[in-house]
């Protein structure tokens, strides 16, 4: 109710849409990694009649394709594209909605993965306008805010990293570097500059990013009060706000713009 509250106080309506979607709808929007990962309902019925043997021991993923017409959903923002795709003529745009439901990966379970969990999401569609996403940044603020959680709101935005790969003469291969920086924490500088060199990349496009990491983590320089306030700032615990910084890679590379996350010291163990 407090996030929902948040949500309906930036005019933003609620959402739900069904479980099960077409697979034609489905398929061909999370890559094939993603594909693997939808959960495949067989049709009622008789769902083998007319399948020979040997499709029956052919393609497993054309089989599939043949038994399943309809799949679970994956994530919330497909189901969101075809209903806006199929009631455009009934909604006022900019639509604004929020949809908290769950939904389901073919994934095998383990730390931080499951089969089934919950998505909270909220968009505009039909606005080109910056302020919907600043908008969209404050109620993540504002959420944490209201829920007592202090944690750091981390911007960034396609066009710079977009920027980076031109300047060191890969602007063809920005997806490989998306896909290997969002790596930088998990598996280090030298391993994530290991894949870019595997891709044809053998400018390090990591190591600018890097070292930005590392002054960040070393504090304020001397001599900056506006540096040492908004670190004083942050350290204090009595506030709930947000710290602001250009420093969120997660999930830039099928983003055309702006890129928010969030880290919390009581979920993360400090950031």
């Amino acid at each position: 109710d407090t996030i929902k509250g948040v949500f309906r106080l930036y005019g933003f309506q609620p959402l739900e849409t069904p479980a099960m979607e077409n697979l034609s709808t489905l398929l061909g929007k999370y890559g094939d990694e993603g594909d693997k990962l939808l959960f495949k309902i067989l049709n009622s019925g008789d769902f083998l009649s007319g399948v020979s043997d040997e499709q029956l021991h052919g393609n497993p993923n054309a089989l599939s394709t043949r038994l399943c017409e309809k799949g679970l959903r994956y994530d919330l923002t497909v189901p969101l594209a075809r209903y806006v795709v199929q009631h455009q003529g009934e909604i006022s745009f900019p639509f604004k909605r929020y949809q908290i439901q769950p939904v389901w990966r073919a994934d095998r379970p383990q730390k931080g993965r499951y089969r089934e969990f919950y998505q909270c999401d909220v968009d505009v569609i039909g606005s080109r306008s910056l302020l919907c996403e600043v908008d969209l940044v404050e109620i993540v603020a504002k959420v944490f805010q209201r829920l007592g959680i202090r944690v750091t709101l981390k911007v960034n935005n396609r066009k710079i990293l977009y920027g980076i790969a031109e300047t060191i003469g890969h602007a063809d291969k920005m997806i490989d570097i998306t896909v290997a920086i969002d790596k930088l924490e998990k598996i280090g500088l030298e391993a994530v500059n290991g894949e870019l060199r595997e891709k044809g990349d053998r400018s390090s496009a990591a190591d600018p990013i890097a070292r930005r990491r590392e002054r960040r983590e070393a504090g304020p320089a001397e001599g900056n009060p506006r540096r040492q306030s908004g670190r004083t700032g942050r350290r204090n615990r009595n506030r709930n706000d947000s710290f602001l910084c250009r420093n969120a890679w997660h999930g830039i590379g099928n983003r055309t713009g702006l890129v928010s996350g969030t880290r919390s010291e009581l979920l993360h163990g400090g950031d």
